[in-house]
């Protein structure tokens, strides 16, 4: 089983105070992730999984 560790970073500051930041740290290089939505998106999380999974099995 691996050791890393993934953990909800409250210690920095975000862009916004709902963006939520994912801290990963692999050796001695931690990573800081962030993640947004388009507000002006028409397209929900759902559609957009099913559009990637059918790019890439016609990519087969």
């Amino acid at each position: 089983m691996s050791s890393e560790i993934i953990t909800e970073d409250t210690t920095t500051t975000a862009p916004a105070k709902d963006a939520p930041a994912l801290v990963k740290k692999i050796g001695r290089t931690t990573y800081i992730v962030r993640v947004h939505f388009s507000k002006t998106s028409k397209e929900t999380m759902s559609d957009k999984i099913k559009r990637m999974l059918k790019n890439e099995i016609q990519q087969m």
